[in-house]
């Protein structure tokens, strides 16, 4: 094929950007051939607009024959649901995050993308882009840092009011999003401090609540986490703080990162001379041979490096720009003109798994170990969802 052919499943906020994007050319090895809602007017406006094939069915546009690849932008229990259906119809798969609400599901998913070799699957972890982000990936994996010590990562700049979960019945509820901050705002940040530790975790254990608002789900987060090798972790999030922040801390043996800012991102990487272990001992040494110092205040020479996200990354990244990066990768992919995604839809479930580790742990007040008990987490969110429908909608 010269181009790919895509057809978008939901064209709300974000699926409709997406659509606009590929109907506008932004992608010139793609094209927007169909689109899929539940939505009659927004179909309507779609005909008109792109001149595009409409769907009312999901199932319906995968078995048109209209497309090579969909983008999915459903509700997010249905990721995994059309993924599904569409790898087994032959169709590649870009899935927006999360790639759903629990790993069960999409455990099925990744099984059905392996049997399925030749269909690229992918996952919208736009982030993944972020020069910051890959410049702190980059360090940890050269070993610049060293042996990694610990991972902190405070982002509670999500404000949202009562007004913006009153504005649909959906919004802070189990049943329509399957949980709060952590699957509907937070899934990209899961993403990348396990991506950036680049080693699974080995236990979570969390508080997991709701302040401040009328809704079902949580809006307050602090988890620890253990790496495999002993590395710890800390995540605070939540939507009812102002003014919040956002700063992510990477701490190794031979320095740390610290990345900071709004939308334009800032990496300060300070550097030690040499490995912490390597310099206590040195000065235990000194001590033992007798050198004079004043112990308690003896410092390590260090390097700091400072990286600035270039303005022009930020500029082309308004809108949807970050996430075609990512469209774009996806679609050189499907025609064989790259090696590799800068998003395997397989490693969506990493993210998703820690999240799912949270709220069980905040949920029953245990620590929880990895592999989780997937059985044990579906069963306590239906638990919630079934109390939703005796109790209403909303608390």
């Amino acid at each position: 094929m010269d181009k790919v052919r895509y057809g978008i499943i939901g064209i709300g906020k974000q699926g409709g950007g997406y659509a606009a994007a590929l109907a506008k050319g932004k992608d010139k090895n793609a094209v927007l051939a169909a689109v899929c809602d539940v939505d009659k007017v927004k179909l309507v406006n779609a005909a008109r607009d792109w001149g595009v094939k409409t769907y009312e069915n999901y199932e319906e546009l995968i078995k048109s024959g209209e497309v090579d690849a969909v983008i999915i932008d459903t509700p997010h229990y249905l990721h995994p649901v059309i993924g599904i259906a569409a790898l087994e119809e032959g169709l590649h798969v870009l899935s927006d995050k999360p790639i759903g609400v629990y790993t069960k599901a999409v455990r099925e998913l990744n099984e059905c993308a392996a049997r399925h070799p030749k269909q690229v699957f992918g996952v919208l972890y736009n982030q993944r882009t972020n020069s910051a982000y890959r410049k702190a990936k980059e360090i940890v994996e050269s070993g610049r840092l060293g042996n990694l010590k610990r991972i902190v990562w405070i982002i509670t700049n999500w404000y949202r009011s009562q007004a913006y979960y009153d504005q649909g019945g959906w919004r802070g509820t189990w049943g329509g999003e399957g949980g709060g901050v952590l699957i509907n705002q937070d899934p990209h940040q899961l993403d990348l401090f396990t991506w950036i530790a680049g080693r699974p975790i080995k236990r979570v254990w969390s508080t997991a609540e709701t302040v401040g608002r009328k809704i079902n789900v949580e809006n307050d987060v602090t988890a620890y986490c253990e790496f495999e090798g002993g590395a710890s972790g800390v995540f605070i999030t939540s939507t009812h703080e102002f003014p919040g922040t956002n700063r992510l801390e990477i701490s190794g043996d031979k320095g740390r990162i610290v990345i900071s800012g709004g939308g334009l991102k800032k990496l300060e990487f300070t550097e030690n001379e040499m490995s912490e272990p390597e310099f206590s001992a040195k000065c235990a040494k000194e001590r033992e041979a007798g050198v004079k110092r004043d112990w308690t205040t003896f410092k390590m020479k260090t390097k700091k490096t400072v990286y600035r996200q270039p303005l022009s990354e930020v500029i082309t990244n308004a809108g949807v720009g970050q996430q075609m990066k990512i469209i774009r990768n996806f679609t050189l992919r499907v025609l064989g003109k790259c090696d590799k995604l800068i998003a395997p839809g397989q490693e969506g479930i990493t993210g998703l798994t820690f999240s799912n580790a949270i709220h069980l742990s905040g949920w029953t007040g245990e620590v929880v170990n990895f592999p989780i008990d997937e059985d044990k987490y579906f069963a306590e969110l239906q638990k919630r969802i079934e109390e939703e429908k005796v109790s209403g909608v909303k608390k």
